[in-house]
């Protein structure tokens, strides 16, 4: 086994992969030998990875318009002709508020991005992918606790577990292995704007903030995107032959994300 081209000839597709998590699991995909096309609805993102990535096409796309995701599995497939791997990646991190003040619009655009999205690319690729291939759906630590304040957020990341279970059944006999990655605190702008919500929230400032939110895993530390690409990689390779139907976290060890709200 070529340790270091796992993937040579895999053809992947990786919703919101032209920055961020996404992104770094493209390029660790690319680095093992795949060849990768990727959306993403910054168009500023798509443009840059189609000007210096060989093996890596992105296409500029916006899942919250479910109307747009047979545009984008259509491009998919023109360019790689045949796919092997799904990575859904795509998730938004939805409104901190109580549920009283969570508005009826926000759900919906959280559970189509993070949920409805996941669905409708598996449902338009699953049927014309390739026999012994691989799902990987990302999740978060609030899928496997509750979460308050972030309702919209925790129901569609409990959700994408649901659905990877159910579908690693559905798709074992065709040997496509179907899991879950379960970030926990990633280290970014992203979580930034959620430390800088909930810190106003609580009344305290960005740093403390922070502090209490590095506290809840007993690593103390945040999780990184190459963290996370290594384990996309580590379950969508043969190195993960026989692991399905798993929600697999990488977190440091969150021990609860609620003692800091």
């Amino acid at each position: 086994m070529n340790y270091e081209k796992l993937l040579e000839g895999k053809k992947a597709l990786i919703t919101a992969g032209a920055d961020g998590i996404g992104y770094a699991i493209a390029k660790r995909f690319e680095k093992a030998g795949a060849e990768v096309f990727v959306c993403d609805i910054n168009s500023d993102a798509v443009k840059r990875v189609n000007e210096i990535d060989d093996n890596i096409k992105a296409f500029e796309c916006d899942l919250r318009q479910s109307q747009l995701i047979g545009s984008m599995v259509e491009a998919g497939f023109d360019y790689l002709k045949e796919i092997d791997i799904i990575v859904n990646n795509a998730g938004i991190a939805g409104e901190t508020a109580s549920v009283g003040e969570q508005t009826l619009g926000g759900w919906h655009e959280c559970l189509q991005v993070n949920m409805t999205s996941h669905f409708e690319t598996m449902r338009l690729i699953v049927p014309r992918m390739n026999d012994n291939g691989s799902i990987l759906s990302v999740s978060s630590v609030a899928g496997r606790v509750g979460f308050a304040y972030r309702l919209p957020y925790a129901a569609t990341k409990w959700a994408v577990i649901g659905m990877v279970k159910s579908l690693a059944i559905e798709l074992g006999p065709r040997g496509i292995r179907v899991n879950a990655l379960l970030p926990g605190t990633v280290k970014g702008d992203r979580q930034n704007r959620v430390i800088e919500a909930k810190a106003k929230l609580n009344k305290i400032s960005f740093e403390e903030m922070k502090n209490k939110i590095l506290s809840s895993a007993s690593l103390r530390n945040f999780v990184t995107h190459d963290d996370l690409a290594e384990q996309a990689h580590f379950l969508c390779s043969p190195l993960g032959k026989n692991i399905s139907g798993q929600a697999v976290s990488v977190c440091g060890n969150v021990e609860s994300i609620n003692d800091f709200l």
